[in-house]
């Protein structure tokens, strides 16, 4: 169909108030707002000022009360133990009206935060839902997460409870959780007072008797003498959940999320930008510790009266690289939502992608990518093998929902390979340079978006409206820095290159690393890639780049590498200065599947690095750290 979006956007700009009242009319309010944005509260402005609703009643309770209880809300699939379990929306209200009845009991009021640290289970949701009944703040943080990590988050966020289990699962080997749980509780300053304790068949944990509650337990008296809890009216402008961000060190910074803008962002997103409709089976493969577990696998699907998956598992090895396709396939998927890092993954495996043949995809109909640039040589791999369109997006932790985008249900815009596609109704982009000016089309700078921000970003950081400014005001002006580097072309199309701090210099020429990666993935051989700016006394930088060979390729490394630099060369030209390949098993990413560039280029400048809290597997760093040393670098 004829895309509407250049309509839509145009109304959104024309009206932006009136845009985002008409989108909350759908959602169920305690009490209207009296104004839709007042542009006098808090740091740039507030959404919804004045109106009441809570978050939980529009994600569960709506949808019982229209008739629609018998449908399945959440489905847990887990490869790793077997187990698959559905969640009808009647029976989700019970278990989350349940809990928030058990949370209360434990003290939990309004306004209280919760600390959630768990696995991808589905206690995990009914607790974030749990705490949005009763209007707590949640604060989900990866189950597993260093036990010096989580102290700092337990000190910054001050929770009266945590939330947790006994164990994770990887393929492969069991992550206990209670003793990263008890040293964190032990380090940090603020003393939580309870935990609740969700224990799982796999490894089962020794209980504190003074502090610890069993959650089957707590659940089943609860239950038994017939208590729930009802959903606590709370304003739009106070907060749901903090999120801390991946990769923070010292003082962590918490993004806040409010009750009001987030709920009409993301129900707006889910027909608008994913195309999908209520009772439909819409897959996020993340993680709930993640913004985009939060967004797409929790709130927005239920929230817009899907079938939402929560999935425990990997898109590679539980079992194989057809681990997708059998979810989608058994489930009847219509849109997954993912890494490009998992496609990279798969298609490492299965080069030529013969296990998608084993699988009926004939409901599927849309892929989304998003978290890691997704280069185009990944994307067309999926449209070859998945003949469906294959959607980048453009997000931020910060935003929480697209900020770039091919918007699915408002009819799909012509794919330009590289971009993300267009800004989204709510923000207006803007490419400016280092002195705030705008840059002409297809001229590298800075990516920036014109304040105010829209409904579900954030409106400040916990506790830290100062260190908000700072952040991500004050150097540009009446614009959120997104601090990601990248160019429009003439047509308004966004292409971004890469994180500014990944722009290297090279003898006086502002170079993206990104632009450069785009080229190395399109290599034959070539299944992953990052390119990083190491130091050199006489350019100042120069590149150097890391490749994952596909399974299967036999042929000499020294020459992959030599014809990968010959076709950066080509492509880019000698200004470039590319002339380093490295051939790696692996490269170090975070939890969701961010490439660690800045840790890799500490490493290769012998400069001081630390351990980032997110990392997935440390150990990676060692081997890129030995393979730089075989070259001569960071000697």
């Amino acid at each position: 169909m004829a895309s509407r979006y250049h309509d839509i956007y145009a109304r959104w700009k024309a009206d932006p108030e009136g845009f985002w009242a008409e989108a909350a009319s759908a959602l169920d309010w305690t009490k209207k707002w009296d104004k839709v944005f007042d542009a006098g509260q808090g740091v740039y402005g507030r959404w919804f000022v004045g109106g009441e609703t809570n978050t939980c009643a529009n994600a569960v309770d709506r949808h019982v009360a229209a008739g629609r209880g018998g449908q399945a809300a959440i489905i847990y699939d887990s490869p790793i133990t077997g187990k698959k379990k559905t969640y009808t929306y009647a029976e989700l209200k019970a278990e989350v009206e349940t809990f928030a009845a058990v949370i209360a009991d434990q003290g939990v009021a309004k306004g209280d935060r919760v600390i959630i640290y768990m696995p991808m289970v589905p206690e995990a949701a009914f607790a974030m839902l749990a705490c949005a009944r009763i209007g707590a703040i949640h604060s989900v943080v990866f189950g597993g997460f260093a036990a010096r990590e989580l102290a700092t988050r337990i000190d910054d966020a001050k929770p009266k409870l945590i939330v947790s289990a006994s164990c994770g699962l990887e393929p492969g080997r069991v992550v206990a959780y209670k003793p990263l749980l008890d040293e964190a509780i032990a380090t940090a300053s603020h003393k939580v007072e309870k935990c609740i304790v969700v224990q799982r068949d796999e490894q089962r944990c020794d209980l504190d008797a003074g502090r610890d509650v069993d959650y089957a337990e707590a659940m089943a008296a609860t239950k038994a003498a017939g208590r729930k809890a009802d959903p606590v009216p709370v304003a739009a402008t106070d907060p749901l959940y903090i999120l801390y961000t991946s990769g923070t060190t010292g003082q962590p910074k918490g993004v806040v999320r409010d009750n009001g803008g987030h709920m009409v962002a993301l129900h707006w997103t889910m027909h608008a930008m994913y195309g999908v409709e209520p009772g439909e089976v819409f897959w996020a493969a993340s993680d709930v510790g993640w913004v985009v577990g939060h967004s797409y696998i929790v709130y927005a699907p239920l929230l817009a009266g899907c079938t939402t998956i929560l999935y425990e598992g990997k898109p590679v090895g539980t079992p194989d690289a057809g681990a997708f396709w059998r979810v989608i396939e058994e489930h009847k998927v219509v849109v997954l939502f993912t890494a490009p890092t998992a496609f990279r993954a798969i298609k490492q495996r299965d080069p030529e992608g013969e296990l998608v043949g084993h699988y009926d995809l004939s409901k599927f109909r849309t892929l989304f990518l998003a978290g890691e640039r997704a280069d185009p040589d990944t994307i067309k791999w999926a449209e070859a093998r998945l003949r469906v369109p294959v959607i980048d997006h453009w997000w931020q932790t910060e935003t929480g929902w697209a900020i770039a985008g091919n918007p699915a249900g408002l009819g799909l815009l012509k794919v330009k390979y590289g971009s993300p596609a267009v800004a989204m109704p709510g923000y207006d982009i803007q490419v400016l340079d280092d002195a705030g000016h705008a840059v002409a089309p297809g001229t590298l700078g800075n990516v920036v978006v014109k304040l105010p921000l829209p409904p579900g970003s954030l409106p400040t950081l916990w506790n830290a409206d100062s260190r908000f400014r700072s952040a991500y005001l004050d150097e540009f002006p009446g614009y959120y820095k997104t601090a990601d580097a990248g160019l429009m072309d003439e047509d308004g199309y966004l292409f971004i290159m890469a994180r500014t701090d990944d722009i290297i210099n090279v003898a006086g020429h502002r170079l993206s690393t990104g632009g450069m990666e785009e080229v190395v993935a399109e290599h034959r051989d070539v299944a992953e890639c990052a390119v990083i700016g190491i130091h050199d006394d006489m350019k100042g930088q120069i590149p150097c780049g890391f490749i994952v060979l596909k399974h299967g390729v036999a042929r000499p490394t020294a020459e992959i590498e030599k014809e990968v630099v010959k076709l950066v060369r080509d492509r880019i030209g000698p200004v470039a200065a590319f002339k380093t390949v490295v051939t790696v098993n692996r490269l170090p990413k975070t939890r969701s599947g961010k490439i660690l560039r800045g840790t890799m280029q500490k490493i290769a400048d012998k400069e001081k690095w630390n351990m980032p809290a997110t990392i997935d597997d440390p150990a990676i760093l060692d081997e890129i750290g030995a393979m730089l040393k075989s070259r001569g670098i960071g000697v």
